[in-house]
This record gives structure tokens, C-alpha cells and sequence, in this order.
């Protein structure tokens, strides 16, 4: 059985507004977390084979990516200033001509990028997923994985049936470090009779749903234009919400509306930098908070962001909702750092594994160096994770209690190998 020590650090545990402390350790047996403290560790009991000095450095729950395109990192910078609708259709083109290989190595590329800064979950939601989660389960990381259902000629039949081969083949795998989900992507490519369908299989699989919604106004008036109501009254009526859901967006939401999120207990995840950059709106995060809603943080695909930063997306949701909302209490650092973090966990249902640095979790960490002149000085840990802090400034990764990154090097991953590839594939389609 491995073991990992963290000395000296500080330790921001989650579990709590006031509960962060200097000077703490970290001991992981295997894949959890065995014991947090305050002070030195009992060396006598505490002797482990991998020992991290964390002085200087600050200890959060791994940051959880709630939605994305892995893929789409292939496309950054491809289409750009389109709104939705135009912009999905230049995607679509170019997407239709991807291999599962190509898939693969694009995939790896974001795998790389949010190593680097400091995620240690994401929720994927594309195609060519058993390519996708073979990388997964190579690199270490913790994934809910999904394969987006479109309806087609065939009413969507094809694409479901190849998604519940996924999530018989992949969920639970790689150590239960994979998740595998069935994915309606939206109530404008599938009608209700298909997400009755995936409901049913979900039911039988016992699988969450990934999808997007109320995403955009056009998607608003679609969905009133053929049934008279909202996307997520209409979801409610056929019964999408008897499962576990996550909900990316939610930018365009009634008071009914919140209420079945909230009653429903619906995971949102919102995508601030995906959402100003498409023009699809501002979600009303600290209402929904304010409401009890869970919600996330997502990057969306590298396509749209046009990065997998959650350093940036935490940022971002925080400044966002005080602009906006003309208010600097609208959302507190803590509130951010928590729906990158714990209550990401709980939106994605995996808040009894992940999300926060207690006993009994899984070690999922990330230490984020303190010693840089844009963190000093350190006269309050949470706000400068929030307002100063940068994804440069992680100097370990950790998932399972496995060393992903260690002093900022990738122990995973060949990035020659995979920007070698990501070069051709460029070559090749664009």
C-alpha cells in the first residue's frame, strides 16, 4: 500500500468557511485520505513513501471541471465571435470529420492543460468515448464520461444504444475513477419521445444524465415555440428529472423554473467564460445559490473558452456576478472556491468521494504555490485563490493519492507525444 505525507502546508479542507489552517499535514494510505492535522505529523506513525515539504504552498480539494468538450481542444481559436447557433454548425462541420483517434489525442492535449492547472475531475460530454476513456484511464484522472445523443433519420436509436454499450463497458472502471453517464445534449436536438428513451435507460443502467440547458435565448424560444413552456418545465414534464442531472448553463431560468432545480436537487454547472464569449447570457448564480440549487463550475470545450482554466472560470463567476449584479456581496470567495470544488462535487453526485480534504476521501489535491509576488502578501488565503492566484501557480496534482504533477512536471503524460500528434491532426483538417 503507497502512502503520501503533505508537512507544512496550508490546508484549505472545504469543509467550512472558517476551517482553513496553517501548518497542517495530509497523510494518504492508497487512494485516501487517511488523517488531517494541525502542526507536525506523528512520524513515528506517520512514516510514508512519498514525503511533501508543502511550505509555502496551500492545499485545496482537487478542482472539479462540471462540463466540457475534451475534444474541442483541436478547434481553439477555430470560429471565433459566432454566436451559438452559427457557431455549432461550423463546429459540427468540422467535428463530423474527427477519427476516434483524432478524438483521442485532443482529448489528451486538455488532459494536459488541466493537470497543469490544477483539476483533478472533469465531466466530459462527447463522441469516440471509449478512445476518450482509455486516456482517462492511462493519465489518472477522475471523469464523468458521456457520449452526446443527437437525433437523427434513425430518431437517435444508434447513438443511444452505442451509449449504453458505454456505460456497461466503462462505468466504475480505472479504479471506480470513471463514471459513465447517458447524454440527451439538449431539448433543441432531442425531441421528448428520445429523452424518454434515455431516461428509461438511465433508469435501468441506474446512471446520471449530462446535458445542456437553458443555455440560450434561442433555445428559450424554440422550446416555447413547440411546447409552450420552458426547457427545464418541459424536462420536468417527461421526466428527465427522476435521475440525478447535470444541467450545464442554466443562464435562463423562471421562478418555477429554480424551483424544480432546487426541489429536483438538479446539479448546475455554470460556464462563465463559454457563456460572455458566445454572448449566450449571464446565469443568475447567487440567486440560485440563495435558492439552495447545487452549482458547479464548468469550462465548456477549449472551442469556447478558449481554455480549460479553472482558475480563470472561478474568477470569472465571482467578478461576473458582481458586475452584474452591481453588488461586491454577491458572491464570495468562498462560495467560488466552492463551486469549483465541494459543491461541484455534490452538482456531478460525487461529493462522497471528492470535494473536500477530509479522512475517509479520496486523495484528490492540489497544491498551489503561495510564494509568487502576485499572492504576496498573504493577508487572506480564500480571496487570493480567487482574485490572485493562476493555474502557473499549481505545483502538484494528485488523484487517488497518485502524483499526476509533481514540482510541475507531468508524470503521466508524454506532451512531445501528444503535441507531436495534435500538429498532424491540425495539418490534416484545418
Amino acid at each position: 500500500m503507497e502512502t503520501l505525507l503533505i508537512k507544512n502546508v496550508t490546508i484549505v479542507p472545504m469543509t467550512g468557511v472558517e476551517t482553513w489552517f496553517t501548518n497542517g499535514y495530509i497523510y494518504v494510505e492508497s487512494d485516501r485520505i487517511k488523517d488531517v492535522g494541525r502542526g507536525s505529523p506523528p512520524d513515528s506513525r506517520y512514516s510514508a513513501d512519498t514525503v511533501i515539504d508543502g511550505d509555502g504552498m496551500v492545499a485545496i480539494p482537487g478542482l472539479i471541471n462540471g462540463h466540457t468538450h475534451t475534444p474541442m481542444s483541436l478547434l481553439r481559436g477555430y470560429a471565433d465571435d459566432l454566436p451559438l447557433m452559427e457557431w455549432l454548425e461550423q463546429m459540427w462541420a468540422v467535428e463530423g470529420q474527427l477519427s476516434e483517434e483524432d478524438m483521442y489525442w485532443a482529448s489528451m492535449l486538455s488532459m494536459i492543460e488541466m493537470i497543469k492547472s490544477g483539476t483533478t475531475t472533469f465531466s466530459d460530454m462527447y463522441y469516440g468515448m471509449n478512445r476518450i476513456a482509455a486516456g482517462v484511464e492511462q493519465v489518472g484522472l477522475r471523469a464523468l464520461l458521456t457520449q452526446g445523443i443527437i437525433e437523427g433519420n434513425d430518431g437517435g436509436d444508434e447513438q443511444l444504444d452505442a451509449s449504453v454499450s458505454f456505460v456497461k463497458n466503462w462505468d466504475q472502471a480505472a479504479n471506480r475513477r470513471i463514471h459513465a453517464l447517458l447524454s440527451p445534449h439538449a431539448p433543441y436536438t432531442c425531441s421528448p419521445a428520445l429523452i424518454e428513451k434515455i431516461v428509461d435507460r438511465a433508469h435501468e443502467l441506474d446512471c446520471s444524465i449530462h446535458t445542456h440547458l437553458a443555455e440560450t435565448r434561442d433555445e428559450i424560444r424554440m422550446v416555447r415555440d413547440s411546447h409552450g413552456t420552458t426547457p427545464i418545465a418541459l424536462m420536468e414534464n417527461i421526466g428527465l428529472f427522476t435521475r440525478h442531472v447535470i444541467a450545464a448553463h442554466g443562464v435562463y431560468l423562471t421562478d418555477e423554473d429554480r424551483h424544480i432545480l432546487s426541489s429536483r436537487n438538479v446539479g448546475v454547472i455554470h460556464n462563465p467564460k463559454s457563456n460572455m464569449k458566445l454572448a449566450s447570457g449571464i446565469a443568475p448564480v447567487a440567486t440560485m445559490l440563495n435558492d439552495g440549487i447545487t452549482v458547479g463550475l464548468g469550462t465548456d470545450g477549449a472551442a469556447s473558452n478558449n481554455s480549460l482554466d479553472m482558475f480563470e472560470e472561478m474568477r470569472f463567476a465571482n467578478l461576473l456576478q458582481k458586475g452584474n449584479l452591481e453588488n461586491p456581496t454577491a458572491l464570495s470567495a468562498y462560495d467560488t472556491l466552492a463551486m469549483g470544488t465541494a459543491g461541484g462535487a455534490r452538482a456531478l453526485g460525487i461529493d462522497d468521494q471528492a470535494g473536500t480534504i477530509e479522512p475517509g476521501k479520496k486523495a484528490d489535491i492540489t497544491l498551489v504555490d503561495f510564494t509568487q509576488a502576485h499572492v504576496l502578501p498573504v493577508n487572506d488565503v480564500i480571496s487570493h485563490l480567487i482574485y490572485s492566484a493562476k493555474a502557473e501557480d499549481v505545483a502538484y496534482t494528485i488523484v487517488d493519492g497518485r502524483l499526476l504533477m509533481a514540482n510541475r512536471e507531468l508524470t503521466t503524460i508524454d506532451e512531445d507525444e501528444v503535441f507531436w500528434h495534435i500538429a498532424a491532426i491540425k495539418d490534416k483538417l484545418l
